[in-house]
This record gives structure tokens, C-alpha cells and sequence, in this order.
């Protein structure tokens, strides 16, 4: 099977072509940008097709990162996953940051329980438990700080994310959480078809209309 995976929920804008056959990445294209996925997006697909030689028709699965993490550029990336699934007929599925980031953290910490912990802002930690086989212990959370540390501190495992440091008073690390698009592509691959893949935001947007400048609805 071949898994065509993108990833635009973070600082990155990446797309991977994936051979589940083989277990190994074709070809991949990852850029650190920030922001503007919107504009990029397509132009890293098909250079990621090109890297591969894999002609776009013969993709037979979309792999995309949903979330939590950018609320417009997991926008992108679900539209255009869903997009594609639709104008090829083929799945689509969606990866959830957290399990990225454990199963990262698992290439190097084979077995181990995996606490990935996001920084959310505005005093607020996404997290998510997993065990040493993969497995998630519950659902994926938004959670206070104080609250979060609370977890963290009866978490028998290692902890990870750009929010470990609020759990462990350390220090921040230099850039955003990074989800490695060899990664979601393989667990894109492994993943179960269901319905179609939708945002996983865990809270409402940081921006907000005025309540002072809303419009009356008529």
C-alpha cells in the first residue's frame, strides 16, 4: 500500500510518500515555515511525489496529522486529505500529534511508557498517556497546569513535548513540538479506516469575535 502523508499542524510543512510493503519512506519533503502552510502545501506534495517517483493516482491512502497543535494549519492539512480522498477515491485517515510524538519518542525508548505533553499557552498543557506497547492509557486532554503536573507526577514514564519542562520545572525548548512525517505516514498506514479525519483542536480558537462589534442575527 502506498500512504501519501501530510503534516501542517505544527511549524512544519511536510508531505512523505510511504510503502507499507516495504516499511520504508519513498521520498519526503519537509519545510520549517511557521505559518503560511496553506501556500506551500501542494508544491511540497509534489515534491515529495517527485522524490518517490510515484505518480499521485497511485496513491492508495492519505495519512494526516489532525491535531492538537495550529488550528489553520490543521485546517489545511484535513481539507486537503479529505480533498484528495475524495477526487481519488481512496481513505483517508487521521494521526493525532500526541501519538506522534510517542511513537517518536519510542524509536530510541523501545517499551517505555510515553507521556507526551503539548504546550498549549494561556496556562494550558494537551497530553496524552501511552503504555511500552503502543497502547494510549485514555483520551487525548486539554488540561491546566496544575492540573497537568498532577498527571505527570503519577506517571510511572517518561515524559516528553514542549510542555515536559512546566511538568518537571525545566527549561523550554527552543522551537515548537515537531511531528516527523515518516512517522505519521506510518501510522497512517497501520491505522484503522473509519470516518473520514476532522480536526482535533481540544479547545475553542485563541481569537475570538468582540462581543461589543457582533452583528444581530435577523
Amino acid at each position: 500500500m502506498i500512504v501519501l502523508a501530510l503534516d501542517t499542524a505544527g511549524v512544519d510543512c511536510a508531505a512523505a510518500v510511504y510503502d507499507s510493503g516495504t516499511g520504508s519512506v519513498l521520498g519526503e519533503v519537509t519545510e520549517t515555515i511557521g505559518r503560511g502552510h496553506a501556500e506551500l502545501l501542494m508544491a511540497v506534495i509534489d515534491r515529495a511525489l517527485a522524490k518517490a517517483g510515484v505518480a499521485l493516482q497511485s496513491v492508495d491512502r492519505i495519512a494526516v496529522s489532525i491535531g492538537p497543535g495550529s488550528f489553520t494549519g490543521i485546517r489545511v492539512g484535513v481539507a486537503a486529505a479529505r480533498g484528495f480522498s475524495l477526487s481519488l477515491g481512496i481513505p483517508a485517515v487521521g494521526v493525532t500529534t500526541l501519538e506522534v510524538l510517542a511513537a517518536a519518542h519510542r524509536q530510541a525508548n523501545p517499551g517505555r511508557p510515553v507521556l507526551a505533553a503539548m504546550d498549549a499557552k494561556r496556562g494550558e498543557v494537551y497530553l496524552q498517556r501511552f503504555d511500552g506497547d503502543r497502547h494510549a492509557l485514555g483520551e487525548p486532554q486539554a488540561a491546566i497546569v496544575e492540573d497537568a503536573k498532577a498527571i505527570a507526577a503519577a506517571f510511572d514514564g517518561d515524559i516528553i513535548g514542549s510542555a515536559a519542562y512546566l511538568l518537571k520545572d525545566g527549561s523550554p525548548q527552543e522551537v515548537g513540538d515537531r511531528f516527523p512525517i515518516g512517522i505519521i505516514a506510518r501510522l497512517g498506514a497501520d491505522a484503522a479506516v473509519g470516518e473520514k479525519p476532522k480536526p482535533l483542536y481540544l479547545r475553542g480558537p485563541d481569537v475570538r469575535p468582540q462581543a461589543g462589534f457582533a452583528v444581530a442575527r435577523i
